[in-house]
């Protein structure tokens, strides 16, 4: 397939690079050039500028984004919320299959401030019960910050688009992924995600059945002090992330609960 990835040159970017181009032809859409890969390039703010990078195309995976809370409101709301939603209007116009949408863990990430969910994520095992409900994506989204919620709006036009054009859309709540592939404190033992999990959600989701209008999944790494279903993407995508932030942590020497 002709696939368009937004923001290629980011570390998620450059990690689903190398799990899509020995089977599709890329075409990255960044501000910057991306060596060895076709690049329109122009800022997802700017419509017009963006526009003709999506005729021809059968998916964009769309991962271009201010990840974070550290960004002001007007970069978040340039990038994440006005830019998505130029993606998402160029893909429907130019006639675009399907929408890979890099949402966030941060969706619902609200919950950790409940038990015990709270003992999760601070490493405090002791506190722990045997077992714990996952949340899922059925349940209502609890954003943590304003970099969340602007990941709930995306997700939320999608839906919208998905409804009224012939585009699919999947959205991919993304667990943390970092450059060092490895948890690196006791929160990232719950919510981390290894590159190599992350590229084989967004390949399940570039591989799903055309019927697929509007999904979303969680894509995290199988961990044990995990609270976020995966399930769900196995079901439907056949999802099955093989690393995990214990099996990562024995192999760097980090440490976690």
């Amino acid at each position: 397939m002709k696939i368009l990835v937004t923001g290629m040159s980011g570390l998620i970017g450059t990690a689903v690079r190398a799990g899509l181009e020995a089977d599709h032809e890329l075409t990255a859409l960044n501000r910057s050039a991306v060596d060895g890969v076709a690049t329109h390039r122009a800022d997802i703010c700017d419509f017009e500028a963006i526009r003709p990078a999506f005729d021809g195309q059968d998916v964009v995976v769309h991962l271009a984004a201010h990840p974070g809370e550290q960004f002001s409101w007007e970069q978040l709301r340039d990038t994440n919320v006005e830019g998505a939603r130029h993606v998402f209007q160029a893909a429907v116009d130019a006639g675009v299959q399907r929408v890979v949408f890099a949402s966030s863990g941060a969706t619902v990430a609200g919950w950790e401030h409940d038990e015990p969910y709270a003992a999760l994520v601070e490493g405090r095992s002791d506190d722990l019960p045997d077992s714990w409900p996952l949340i899922t994506v059925d349940m209502p989204p609890r954003p943590r910050g304003i970099y969340g919620s602007t990941k709930v709006w995306g997700e939320a036009l999608a839906r919208h688009f998905a409804d009224t054009t012939d585009t699919s859309f999947i959205n991919i709540r993304i667990g943390f992924v970092n450059a060092e592939d490895r948890p690196t404190n006791a929160r990232q033992m719950s919510v981390w995600c290894s590159q190599r999990d992350v590229v084989a959600g967004v390949v399940a989701a570039v591989a799903a059945p055309g019927e697929q209008c509007c999904e979303t999944f969680f894509a995290n790494s199988n961990n044990r002090y995990g609270y976020r279903d995966l399930e769900h993407g196995s079901v439907l995508f056949g999802y099955r992330p093989v690393d995990s932030a214990e099996d990562r942590s024995r192999q760097r020497g980090a440490t976690g609960p």
